[in-house]
C-alpha cells in the first residue's frame, strides 16, 4: 500500500496542523514545527489548525495549554479557528475503532497481561523485537471468558511493505512484519494516540502533515489505519530534529528551552522566527527574511535531510540585526513587556515613568548599536535609571583614579563650563566640551573617558554627548559633583 498524493488530495485546500501535547511549555523544536506548518499554510492561502493532543490526562494541564498558546501568539504564529481538544473527541475515536472491527479491519484482543509479558520475555530470549503474536487475530470473540477485558487491535498487513512517500525523507519502506497489530482502543475504552491522530486528521481535512522525523515510524502505522478506513493519507513531511552545536540531541544546555525563556532572554519574535526558519530550511545563501519573504519562498523542497545545529551565537547576531532595525519606540515597549519576567526587572519597572520612557527612547539609537538582546539594551540603559549617588564599577573607578585623580581634576575644570551652558541641547553641549578640550590642550578621549565614568558609572555607553543630552543638565551636574567631592 502506498501513500501517494492522489489527484483528489492535490485539489484539497491546504490545511496543516500543529498538534502539541500540553505537558509543558512550547519548546524550541515545537516552535519550529509550528512555524513550518504556519508558513506552508500561508504560502498556499490555506489554514493552520491548533490541535491540543491532551489524551494523556495525567500529564496534561490547563497551564501548559495556555503557555503553548501564549508562546505561539508571541511568535506571531496565529492559528485558524478555535483550538481543538483531542480528548474531547474520544467518543468519535471509539466510534471509528468499532467501525474498523465491523469492517473486519480490526479485532477484539483478549490477551492477558501475563500472556503479553510471556510474549515479551520469549522475544528477548530469541533476541528479536517484542511484538504481539496475533493470537486473537482470527479467533471468535465467543472463545474469550465471559466479561473478559479486551483491547481493539488493527489488522496490519502481514506481508509486503507499507510505503510512506515523504516530501523530505523520500520514499520510505516499512516491512509490515515489523509493525504488528498495534492497539487502537485500550481496555478502558480510551483511544491510543495512533488512532486519535488519524481520525482527527481526517475529520479536520488535514492535507499536509509537517512534523519531526521522530514520528516517521508513526507515519507507517497511521497510513495503515487510513488505508483500512479507505481515507486519503495526508501529504507527509518529516523534518530532521534540532541538535546542539556538538551534534548531540538538543538538551537544555544547548537551548532546548520553552519559547517563553527566549522572550525573557531578550530575543525579538521576528528574530526567532527568522532564525528558526533557517534551522533546516534554506533559500540559497539568504540569511534574513521578512515574514512576507518567508511566506513567498517557503517550500518543502528546501527542507534538508540532515539535523540542524542550534547556535546561540548565530541567534544573538541575528537578534542584534533586528534590534538595530527596530524602531526606538518598539524597543522601549519590548523592554517594558519583559521587565516582569527578568531578574532585577522590578528596579526598572518602578522607575518607568513617562519622562523615563522619553529618555530611553531618546537614548535608544546609541544603545541599540551595542546590543544584541533586549537584556543587553536594558543593562546598557541602567545609567538612566540610577539615582545619585551613582554606583561606579571598578573599570570606571580606575579611569577616575588614574594618575592620582587626574580624571576628577579634569571634571572639576569642566564643571563650570557645563554649569554655564544654558541651552542644554546636544550640539551646544558638544561645542562647549570640545572648546574646553582645545583650551586645555587635551585630546577628546582624555575628557570623554572620565566624563562617561562619572555620568554612567561605566566605561561603555552611547556617545558621551548623547548621554549628557539625555540625562539633562541637573542630573549631569549632580553626578559630576559626586566625583569632584572624592578628589
Amino acid at each position: 500500500m502506498t501513500n501517494e498524493n492522489s489527484t483528489a488530495s492535490a485539489q484539497k485546500k491546504v490545511i496543516t496542523r500543529f498538534a502539541p501535547s500540553p505537558t509543558g511549555f512550547l519548546h524550541i523544536g515545537g516552535a519550529r514545527t509550528a512555524l513550518f506548518n504556519w508558513l506552508y499554510a500561508r504560502a498556499h492561502n490555506g489554514k493552520m489548525v491548533l490541535r491540543i493532543e491532551d489524551t494523556d490526562r495525567a500529564r496534561s494541564s490547563d497551564e501548559a495549554i495556555e503557555a503553548i498558546k501564549d508562546g505561539l501568539s508571541w511568535l506571531g504564529l496565529e492559528w485558524d479557528g478555535e483550538p481543538i481538544s483531542q480528548f474531547a473527541r474520544a467518543a468519535r475515536h471509539m466510534e471509528v475503532a468499532e467501525e474498523l472491527v465491523a469492517k473486519g479491519q480490526a479485532y477484539h484482543c483478549y490477551a492477558t497481561r501475563e500472556e503479553l509479558v510471556e510474549m515479551r520475555e520469549q522475544a528477548q530470549k530469541e533476541k528479536r523485537p517484542p511484538r504481539y503474536d496475533g493470537r486473537w487475530r482470527d479467533r471468535d470473540p465467543s472463545e474469550a471468558p465471559v466479561d473478559a477485558p479486551y483491547v481493539i487491535r488493527i489488522k496490519s498487513p502481514n506481508e509486503g511493505d507499507t510505503i510512506v512517500d515523504d516530501k523530505v525523507q523520500g520514499i520510505v519502506r516499512f516491512p509490515n512484519k515489523d509493525l504488528d497489530d498495534f492497539i487502537l482502543l485500550r481496555s478502558d475504552g480510551t483511544p491510543t494516540y495512533m488512532l486519535a491522530v488519524v481520525v482527527d486528521d481526517h475529520d479536520m481535512d488535514i492535507s499536509h502533515i509537517i512534523r519531526g522525523d521522530d514520528h516517521l515510524t508513526n507515519a507507517a502505522r497511521q497510513t495503515i489505519i487510513s488505508n483500512a478506513m479507505d481515507w486519503d493519507v495526508p501529504v507527509m513531511s518529516h523534518i530532521p530534529l534540532i541538535h546542539g552545536p556538538d551534534g548531540a540531541k538538543l538538551s537544555k544546555r544547548h537551548g532546548a528551552l520553552g519559547v517563553e525563556a527566549y522572550r525573557a532572554m531578550g530575543y525579538l519574535p521576528e528574530a526567532l522566527r527568522n532564525y528558526l526558519v533557517r534551522l533546516g530550511w534554506a533559500h540559497g545563501d539568504d540569511e534574513f527574511f521578512t515574514d512576507e519573504q518567508m511566506i513567498e519562498l517557503f517550500n518543502l523542497e528546501g527542507i534538508g535531510k540532515s539535523a540542524s545545529r542550534f547556535d546561540f551565537t548565530k541567534l544573538e547576531n541575528m537578534n542584534g540585526h533586528y534590534i538595530r532595525a527596530a524602531s526606538d519606540k518598539r524597543l522601549v515597549t519590548a523592554i517594558e513587556d519583559i521587565l516582569g519576567e527578568i531578574e532585577g526587572g522590578d528596579f526598572y519597572a518602578s522607575r518607568m515613568t513617562d519622562d523615563m520612557r522619553n529618555k530611553l527612547t531618546t537614548a535608544m539609537p546609541g544603545l541599540k548599536e551595542r546590543a544584541k538582546t533586549l537584556l543587553q539594551l536594558i543593562d546598557g540603559a541602567r545609567f538612566l535609571f540610577e539615582e545619585t549617588p551613582l554606583p561606579v564599577d571598578a573599570k570606571a573607578l580606575k579611569i577616575l583614579d588614574k594618575d592620582e585623580g587626574a580624571g576628577r581634576a579634569i571634571l572639576s575644570k569642566l564643571y563650570p563650563v557645563l554649569f554655564a551652558t544654558d541651552d542644554w541641547e546636544l550640539e551646544t553641549i558638544e561645542t562647549a566640551t570640545r572648546e574646553f578640550t582645545e583650551q586645555q590642550e587635551l585630546k577628546l578621549g582624555a575628557v570623554a573617558q572620565p566624563l562617561r565614568a562619572a555620568l554612567t558609572g561605566r566605561t561603555t555607553s552611547p556617545g558621551v554627548f548623547d548621554v549628557l543630552a539625555v540625562l539633562g543638565k541637573t542630573e549631569c551636574l549632580k553626578r559630576i559633583e559626586q566625583q569632584m567631592a572624592k578628589a
